[in-house]
């Protein structure tokens, strides 16, 4: 079982070592898991958040344009990607839960 204030220093010591994205489960963790969470359930939320921004970063990086520079349509799709990561901070809001990096 981890404190709080670990998981508060290790969040900030992995983004700090390039590590965003592991940081970022660590935020989900100390905020909507129990610290009392048993092993095997830690393990099968971390898959599932880890497969999640494998496929996110994969399918912004599979649907840019070719080229250097963003066109139009990189643009619309990356809007359409924040709009629905939007609503998903406006439905946790609604739950009464604060998803951490959204102000």
């Amino acid at each position: 079982m981890a404190d709080r204030k670990y998981l508060e220093q290790l969040m900030k010591r992995l983004a700090d070592d390039g590590r965003l994205i592991e940081s970022g489960w660590v935020a989900m963790r100390l905020h909507l898991i129990p610290l009392d969470a048993p092993p095997q359930q830690l393990h099968q939320l971390r898959v599932a958040y880890m497969a999640g921004a494998q496929y996110l970063f994969s399918s912004i990086i599979g649907m840019l344009e070719p080229g250097s520079e963003e066109t139009p349509n990189d643009m619309r799709r990356m809007g359409l990607i924040s709009d629905e990561l939007d609503a998903f901070v406006d439905e946790m809001k609604l739950r009464g839960t604060k998803p951490q990096g959204k102000a």
